[in-house]
């Protein structure tokens, strides 16, 4: 991996620190065990837009392994008329920067409702009530991901979620972020597809948002199964397929996927990461994802941290609220 330095990119020097980062984010458990008990008993409806929407689903996945009644929607949809947590129940709030158009507004209708809020948010942001990181340069959010899925798992645990690898989730991070033995993936010429199962297919949809916004490359994530029912068709010699194995029940399926893409042509690669388990794979598959997509906008001259912002007619795209 290429050392922070003049000319290096926002989104790389914030993946240098990550790890570290997040052993910060271990040790402050305190405010956890709180805002656990908050959400306690109660139906727990999880919300995001963007990269806080794939947060927002595993962490709805973390929070059913400590037995609570736990499920995600898009910030939009709990916004304008989708199902949201009555007065017992509680909002799970993830947001980089609290400023989001939509998840600021289902926060407004929950509270009319009487729902607890909790919010999880980056460092100086109003309303957190846990928070991750500093604000980060790139729009290629990763680090503050990466401490946002951190805070989920510990609230998990302090439910009484069996994650006996959490303190471990730093060196994996670490490792999958500096593997020398990882192929450095070139953006193949038409299309990448991420494909994983269970808690991974939402960190194939991360790995699909970031190859988009961070190298401009033409990405789709999806849940193996849906993958299969279609789109799996439509792949050959100038496409990738990512196959995500976090172990566990989606694992053979996945092997099984990648040996027939491989069988009808397609180059594929297989990122796999056993050790911690398949709850907390997510850590160092989504560290794969963003290090995929780094690496892509480095081998194509391309600015991760801009969102495009350089690109000719952006500006269309920068009237509209987010």
């Amino acid at each position: 991996m290429t050392a922070a330095g003049p000319g290096i990119s926002a989104m790389r020097q914030t993946m240098d620190g990550q790890a570290e980062a997040l052993a910060r984010i271990l040790a402050d458990d305190a405010p956890v065990v709180a805002v656990a008990e908050r959400l306690r008993g109660r139906r727990v409806v999880t919300i995001g837009t963007g990269t806080s929407w794939h947060a927002a689903g595993q962490a709805a996945v973390l929070l059913r392994a400590a037995g609570l009644d736990a499920w995600a929607v898009p910030s939009a949809d709990a916004a304008v008329a989708g199902p949201l947590a009555g007065e017992d129940g509680a909002l799970l709030v993830f947001a980089h920067t609290g400023a989001t158009r939509y998840t600021a507004q289902a926060k407004l209708r929950a509270r009319s409702i009487g729902a607890q809020i909790v919010q999880v948010s980056g460092e100086g942001v109003a309303g957190a009530d846990l928070t991750t990181v500093p604000q980060e340069r790139s729009s290629a959010y990763t680090a503050s991901h990466l401490a946002a899925l951190l805070r989920a798992a510990q609230l998990a645990r302090a439910l009484g979620a069996e994650l006996p690898g959490l303190g471990e989730v730093p060196a994996a991070v670490e490792h999958a972020y500096r593997d020398a033995e990882a192929d450095r993936m070139l953006p193949p010429t038409r299309l990448i597809e991420f494909v994983g199962g269970g808690i991974n297919h939402w960190t194939a949809a991360e790995g699909a948002l970031k190859i988009r916004e961070a190298a401009y490359v033409a990405s789709e994530g999806l849940a193996v199964e849906q993958f299969l029912h279609g789109p799996s068709v439509a792949l050959g010699p100038d496409d990738r397929l990512v196959c995500l194995d976090g172990g566990g029940a989606w694992s053979a399926r996945i092997a099984e996927v990648a040996r027939a893409a491989e069988e009808a042509g397609v180059p594929v690669a297989r990122v796999a990461s056993h050790r911690l388990g398949e709850l907390l794979s997510i850590f160092p598959l989504t560290v794969a994802v963003h290090r995929i997509a780094l690496e892509a906008a480095e081998t194509l001259g391309v600015n991760p941290d801009t969102f495009g912002l350089g690109l000719p007619g952006h500006q269309a795209w920068d009237r509209i609220e987010l």
